[in-house]
């Protein structure tokens, strides 16, 4: 026998909220695929880059609740790695590359976690800033970046030993797909028990001693959002063929919690 279950009116309009989303993702993904053909595609790469970068500071900063000034070192990181490790290997493809800028951020980003997240409101601000200032003071005068005048020469490769990115064309598409790929990661990950458990910390911190969480649980968010802020400076030194050390400073970028 057959039961069915009747919708509540918040139920229903939860329904309507997700179809209207998802129809104005589709819109949004259309106006992408067309959109090297009416602009210039570097420049839409580096909106992409930038809204990647910012999606990974909404991360930290809007669902966990936790202010940092040291977003952009995992941007720096990420893109350091990746562009040494292709100019430095011709042969090593992209998403190699990538796999290591990856694994450099998440390390990065487990290492200021445990150290920043032991204070709370400025205090964990200001041990953020310090941090990032560590990290830009490191790649500007160590000499595998290149110092101030950064990497050069960097070559985009051949995606899987295939696809040849030479073009900007190719390149953006591959940028488009690594954004929404980013992006429906992070959209995935806040919507998980794990990050309500996160929105649910920063909401109510009474409520959070009374259920027994540990506020160090927030620890675990920064290398959930360390890849997708350095994915969105991991294609520069590829696309532009080159990466400053200048670029990704604390000051230069939004602050991120």
């Amino acid at each position: 026998m057959s039961t069915t279950t009747a919708l509540t009116p918040a139920m229903k309009l939860q329904r309507r909220a997700n179809r209207r989303r998802s129809a104005l993702y589709l819109v949004l993904i259309a106006i992408a695929l067309v959109a090297p053909f009416v602009a210039y595609p570097v420049f839409l790469m580096k909106v992409l880059c930038f809204a990647l970068f910012a999606c990974a500071f909404n991360l930290l900063l809007g669902y966990a609740g936790l202010l940092s000034f040291g977003h952009a070192a995992f941007l720096a990181t990420g893109g350091c790695f990746t562009g040494i490790m292709l100019a430095s290997y011709p042969g090593l493809t992209p998403e190699l590359g990538i796999l290591i800028g990856t694994f450099a951020a998440v390390v990065l980003g487990t290492l200021f976690g445990a150290l920043a997240i032991r204070r709370q409101g400025i205090y964990f601000a200001m041990v953020t800033l310090a941090l990032a200032q560590m990290m830009f003071f490191f790649f500007v005068q160590a000499p595998f970046t290149g110092g101030e005048d950064g990497l050069h020469g960097v070559p985009r490769g051949e995606l899987f030993g295939l696809i040849s990115l030479k073009s900007n064309l190719s390149m953006y598409y591959f940028v488009l797909a690594v954004f929404v790929i980013g992006f429906a990661i992070i959209q995935r990950t806040v919507h998980s028990p794990y990050g309500q458990v996160l929105k649910a910390i920063r909401e109510n911190e009474a409520a959070r001693r009374v259920a027994g969480l540990q506020r160090r649980c927030p620890t675990s968010w920064w290398p959930s959002c360390s890849p997708p802020a350095w994915r969105a400076w991991r294609a520069r030194p590829r696309r532009w063929s080159s990466s400053s050390p200048r670029l990704p400073t604390p000051t230069g970028t939004c602050p991120a919690r």
